[in-house]
């Protein structure tokens, strides 16, 4: 393929692949790490506070989630579930999927965060006649956060190109929109290429964002 022809395709088909990436590589990303988020906050939290029932099903949960390849979670719930009868559309499969896997890895990074606090400050909390959720709510929690949200941030950027995963459950993300093109031009380098920096281009501006929030929570810390 010359030079050209290759340029003409990537040209034509940029902005199928990047309209792809705003209608469902972003909207999966964003719905699947808020959901991550709340999951891992109240996982992190159940086991600071050392709730003997749920303690060993979460470690259970984290574990099953981040020991397992995140291509078979989706096949399993995709492609499996459907033969006891549980039958999802691709969409809220990938949502559920990237939602768990991603909250595996965040409960681990917020219980750690969590534990970082020094407990002084906690029993400093009581001492003021502070209640237990205050305490969590207006010492604990914003701490965690502060420490915890680099390695969020990177779990994020990681989520976003795992999305690309969500094409093997046909999930009409940029890969799958990529590969549309490919198998009508067959020209496989130069949109691989072409998906891979649009890639690049969402990363980049996620890590700017962690670097524009991580000097602003700084800020709040020294105040």
């Amino acid at each position: 393929m010359t030079f050209e022809r290759a340029w003409e395709v990537v040209s034509e088909s940029f902005l199928q692949v990047l309209t792809a990436g705003m209608l469902y590589t972003v909207p999966l990303t964003v719905i699947s790490f808020a959901l991550a988020m709340v999951i891992a906050t109240l996982a992190a939290l159940a086991q600071y506070a050392q709730i003997r029932p749920l303690r060993p099903i979460l470690r259970f949960y984290i574990w099953i989630f981040r020991g397992t390849p995140i291509l078979v979670q989706l096949f399993v719930v995709f492609y499996g579930l459907p033969n006891i009868g549980i039958i999802l559309d691709p969409f809220p499969s990938a949502i559920l999927v990237f939602a768990l896997n991603t909250g595996a890895y965040c409960a681990e990074t917020m219980r750690a965060a969590l534990e970082s606090v020094p407990r002084g400050q906690i029993e400093a909390g009581y001492c003021v006649g502070m209640r237990y959720m205050q305490i969590m709510r207006r010492i604990v929690l914003p701490q965690a956060l502060r420490t915890a949200f680099p390695s969020l941030m990177n779990s994020m950027i990681g989520l976003v190109k795992d999305t690309s995963l969500a094409s093997c459950i046909t999930v009409a993300e940029m890969l799958m929109a990529t590969q549309k093109v490919i198998g009508r031009t067959y020209a496989a380098l130069p949109m691989y290429l072409e998906v891979g920096f649009i890639y690049l281009i969402f990363s980049t501006v996620l890590t700017k964002l962690q670097s524009v929030g991580e000097k602003r929570l700084n800020s709040y810390g020294h105040h």
